[in-house]
């Protein structure tokens, strides 16, 4: 059986941040060349934080975006800075970029808001910024790690989607240690009821047994925990360490800090073709 030490995980105790100005030569290198003075309407309104480009063309087609007052249902209009979009009456300023990442700790939900009134991501990382970012993907309850947030909607839908086959890693703590033949069933491959699953890469820790390490491009609802599963086993921790290439190198649970441009870079880059 194969088996792989993890790097051991740090902790940092973090210290006031302020948004950095992201160098606009950066998002040009990394996105298609296009009309300056044009910009599609659905990407205009992502841009101002309101919801991705996909949800945004729903916006379009129900009508509800107005440009200089009149309803617009064309979902290949496109704007110039000097257009004026509401939407719900409400006008929409294209905002600077902010993009966090954060190392969830347990029992936060990965939500804007909950109706239950339960803790949040966003309640980790409110003095981030003025502008409204949300979390890109999700991390169920009880899971910890790397989280995105952003108001880039562009982006988040693009590393959102299944097609792109984002990189993830996890490092899940088991109630028992695997048995050699499910080990070797898992990394063969196999297939649950809504497809095959497929990993990159799985080990089993030098110094527990019952801690392994998986590697994925798969974004299926709790594909981790129905994983092990599927075999009898129940994830009692489960810790995203990798995400997109972002590591939590230096960043301490509960704690949250700016992408660098270059991270951004590579990030709109792994939206365009798998990471």
């Amino acid at each position: 059986m194969a088996k792989q030490k993890f790097p051991r995980k740090r902790s940092s105790e973090g210290r006031k941040q302020q948004p950095p100005a992201y160098d606009k030569k950066i998002f040009q290198k990394a996105t298609k060349a296009g009309d300056p003075d044009h910009v599609r309407l659905n990407k205009y309104i992502a841009n101002a934080g309101v919801c991705s480009r996909r949800e945004a063309d729903e916006l379009i087609a129900k009508g509800l975006i107005k440009i200089n007052g009149e309803v617009v249902t064309s979902l290949g209009t496109k704007v110039t800075k000097d257009d004026k979009v509401s939407y719900k009456d409400k006008l929409l300023q294209r905002e600077q970029f902010v993009y966090v990442l954060l190392n969830k700790p347990k029992d936060y939900i990965t939500t804007v808001d909950d109706p239950q009134e339960r803790r949040t991501v966003m309640d980790l990382v409110g003095d981030a910024c003025n502008e409204r970012i949300y979390p890109v993907g999700r991390l169920d309850r009880n899971t910890t790690g790397l989280l995105l947030l952003t108001n880039d909607g562009e982006l988040a839908e693009r590393l959102s989607h299944p097609s792109n086959n984002i990189r993830k890693m996890y490092e899940a703590t088991l109630d028992k240690p695997l048995a050699k033949e499910h080990f070797q069933a898992i990394e063969k491959g196999f297939d649950l009821e809504d497809g095959p699953v497929r990993l990159d890469d799985i080990a089993i820790s030098v110094d527990d047994d019952k801690k392994v390490g998986l590697e994925l491009h798969i974004g299926r609802n709790r594909i981790v925990r129905r994983i092990f599963e599927n075999f009898g086993y129940e994830v009692v921790k489960l810790d995203r360490v990798l995400y997109a290439g972002l590591t939590k190198k230096n960043l301490g649970k509960g704690k949250w800090r700016y992408l660098q441009g270059f991270e951004i870079m590579r990030l709109k880059q792994k939206g365009n073709k798998p990471s």
